[in-house]
């Protein structure tokens, strides 16, 4: 399994499980906010709403599509989600699909 770090709100982070992120495009305002924090996960479509990548770099136009969250990419990806004026960015273990950052965190 691979060990991913999870971001706490104090900036710190821990050992935690893999995490991935989808975007609902009904609540997208386009404002591009996420494509600034993290390029290589987020961007702007032609229809004016950003989309998650895959790691192959190809746009992930279909509803709910998810991606995993680099660890490198952790803080830039929880940022985008805290960030985002539509609450449209959902962060989610993978394991159980619980939303640890987005509008729907627990």
């Amino acid at each position: 399994m691979i060990v991913q770090q999870e971001a706490t709100a104090e900036g710190a982070t821990e050992v935690s499980e893999p995490l991935e992120v989808w975007i609902d495009q009904d609540l997208c305002t386009g404002d591009g906010i996420c494509v600034q924090y993290a390029p290589e996960v987020f961007e702007l479509d032609i229809d004016g709403l950003a989309y998650v990548k895959s790691d192959g770099d190809e746009l992930l136009q279909s509803p709910g599509a998810t991606t995993p969250v680099p660890l490198t990419l952790l803080r830039d990806v929880v940022d985008s989600a805290k960030e985002c004026p539509g609450d449209c960015i959902h962060v989610r273990r993978v394991s159980d699909r619980v939303e640890v950052y987005g509008p729907d965190a627990e």
